[in-house]
């Protein structure tokens, strides 16, 4: 064991971590503390949203529904922390990736799944499973599709496919606006559950463009701070004072732009030029077969 300068032995210090792979691993006791929190900063967010997602399971078999859905923005909010703070202070690698995209799994894949199952359990059982179902395996997919699908030449104004948390919004903005006093209660009704569990998770394995706004999150001109601001100020407002309203609104809103864009390409790109528009997308390699070049390279 090493000495840590005081004279003393730190414990477990001749303990090292081996990369199965031969890619050296370096221990946090390495690191100085400035150092240390800035690679573990984004991974304490990832924590959380990981923490938020288990929660908002065990509350929605309690048949605390509304909590559950808020604990889902919880989750929301923090993904977007930890992505931001791993741009911000350059701590972005490939196991943050694999990390969030597995805390993804928990609070936009599984959480949303119980969540509509035990919400729309005690009239459909059996179809409320399947719908559990075909949204954790849709989830699982796309974030897989995701993450071997990385492209740095990729325009990063557009995700492929609604993004998980986009699609997790719409469950939570539902069951929360349903499940208010003033809503007179949940309407058990078939269309209801099958609407917000099947069509945001078909989105999700779709090659559908989502804008991913970027730009409000990561503003870069005096112009941009002030949008984000009226933005943000927007839904502080609207959340305090029609919170349920305020979900659907963002929640479905994001969900329309999609096609709406579409819609509305020609007339957007013949009045504001072609960067108002999607461009083409290039053609991607088979994220089920194995990549040809490989062994050449």
């Amino acid at each position: 064991m090493s000495d840590d300068g005081s004279g003393r032995r730190r414990r477990f210090d001749r303990w090292r971590l081996v990369s199965p792979t031969g890619a050296e691993v370096v221990s946090l006791r390495q690191l100085s503390k400035r150092e240390r929190l800035r690679v573990t900063a984004p991974s304490i967010f990832t924590t959380i949203n990981m923490m938020s997602g288990l929660s908002s399971v065990l509350l929605a078999f309690r048949g605390q529904f509304t909590l559950a859905a808020i604990l889902i923005a919880v989750s929301i909010v923090m993904d977007i922390a930890d992505g931001g703070v791993a741009r911000l202070v350059g701590a972005t690698s490939p196991f943050g990736l694999q990390m969030d995209s597995l805390a993804d799994l928990i609070a936009f894949g599984f959480a949303p799944a119980i969540l509509v199952h035990t919400w729309a359990l005690p009239d459909y059982p059996v179809l409320s499973w399947l719908a559990a179902f075909f949204w954790l395996g849709c989830a699982a997919f796309r974030l897989a599709r995701f993450n071997v699908t990385v492209d740095p030449t990729a325009d990063k104004r557009y995700f492929v496919g609604l993004p998980s948390p986009a699609a997790a919004s719409v469950v939570m903005a539902t069951i929360f606006a349903l499940n208010q006093p003033e809503a007179g209660g949940y309407d058990t009704s078939l269309i209801v559950p099958v609407l917000v569990s099947v069509v945001p998770a078909i989105l999700m394995v779709t090659s559908i463009r989502f804008r991913s706004f970027r730009n409000l999150l990561a503003p870069s001109t005096p112009q941009a701070w002030a949008i984000t601001l009226l933005v943000a100020l927007a839904v502080i407002v609207g959340l305090a004072l029609e919170p349920g309203i305020t979900g659907l609104v963002i929640a479905y809103g994001y969900v329309l732009q999609a096609p709406l864009g579409v819609l509305t390409a020609p007339v957007r790109e013949r009045l504001f030029g072609s960067d108002a528009v999607a461009p083409r997308r290039q053609r991607m390699p088979s994220v089920f077969l194995p990549d040809p070049d490989a062994d050449d390279a």
